[in-house]
């Protein structure tokens, strides 16, 4: 939820947003489908045996056993009455913390990338600078695999990359095309990662519903906030950039979302925006629906005059709440499965 441009956009960059949001989608499908195509060498099967997945948590065979049993790791069954469990599933479980880790990297990628994010800011960082939008999924998505968090990724890894894509372009030490470029590249590569996580096999799962405000044209934030919320169990609706209040409103009654999350890099007009979002936030508060804020625009003297459930300076802080909400039902106990 935390931005990753510091500085208000002038009224030629909003101009130049408004024709660029046009190609948005036509950019982002011509970004994401040569990786889809040339990605033999990270994508395999969806499906992990009891086995691999074993050897993915560090754990023995019959305490997988006895997680599916429990309906702490879904498990599909062949014909053949064997166990299947997606991969999804199981580096779920891994970023939970709540057990010992096996080697999940060699099950997925070659090589061991560090988990670190400190020491792969600067191999994204020459990557988003040189356009190669390959290394940049690569990079991301080796990351996620190897069990770091998706909030950890976003506020320790892709936001200090991007915080200083926007310093090199305000210090002149490259251009606006070039952070442009950066920031479709670096989108490009989270919803990639959105379709890894989105397999998910529970079909209960809340709603959650989220965006930024009108006049915002910044996307990043939200779209990572909706990555994230996927892979912590919860259905959510990203409404984009540029949103206003009472189409969040008009969300609201048809959806029935359990949650809102509202990223404002940006403020067109404060006043409008303390206007619309109370009028927003009643209907919202009479239908019992929490409200999580975040955003650099959202400074503490405006905060102090909204109403809201929770605010955060990441999506660390946005995660640690929406868990509140809805938490892990069963905690993974080891050993074999009782018998029948």
């Amino acid at each position: 939820m935390d931005c990753f441009q510091q500085q208000p956009v002038k009224c030629s960059q909003l101009v130049f947003w408004q024709a660029f949001e046009i190609d948005w989608w036509r950019y982002t499908i011509r970004l994401i489908r040569p990786c889809f195509l040339r990605g033999a060498a990270l994508t395999t099967s969806p499906y992990f045996s009891t086995a691999e997945a074993a050897r993915a948590l560090g754990v023995g065979v019959s305490t997988v056993k006895r997680w599916v049993d429990e309906g702490v790791l879904p498990a599909h069954r062949t014909s053949g009455g064997h166990r299947k469990l997606l991969r999804a599933e199981v580096l779920a479980v891994v970023r939970e913390k709540s057990l010992p880790r096996g080697d999940v990297t060699g099950l997925l990628v070659k090589g061991n990338p560090s988990t670190n994010p400190e020491a792969l800011r600067p191999q994204l960082l020459e990557a988003v600078l040189q356009g190669n939008a390959e290394h940049v999924r690569a990079l991301l998505r080796r990351a996620y695999r190897s069990g770091m968090a998706v909030e950890s990724l976003a506020d320790h890894l892709i936001a200090p990359v991007m915080q200083q894509v926007g310093h090199d372009w305000e210090t002149r030490r490259i251009d606006v095309w070039q952070e442009h470029r950066g920031t479709q590249i670096c989108a490009a590569a989270v919803y990639d990662l959105l379709a890894e996580v989105a397999p998910r096999v529970e079909s209960q799962r809340p709603l959650a519903l989220g965006g930024g405000p009108e006049g915002d044209p910044y996307h990043l934030a939200s779209l990572l906030a909706q990555v994230a919320l996927v892979d912590a169990r919860w259905q959510a609706v990203n409404l984009g950039p540029n949103t206003p209040f009472q189409s969040f409103t008009n969300a609201l009654r048809e959806l029935r979302p359990r949650l809102v999350w509202i990223s404002a890099s940006y403020l067109v007009d404060v006043e409008m925006f303390v206007r619309e979002y109370g009028a927003f936030q009643r209907e919202a508060s009479r239908r019992g629906v929490a409200i999580a804020l975040g955003g650099c625009a959202l400074v503490e003297p405006l905060r102090s005059r909204l109403l809201y459930t929770t605010f955060g300076d990441g999506l660390t802080h946005l995660l640690e709440f929406a868990r509140t909400l809805n938490p892990r039902p069963k905690r993974p106990r080891r050993g074999r499965p009782p018998r029948e």
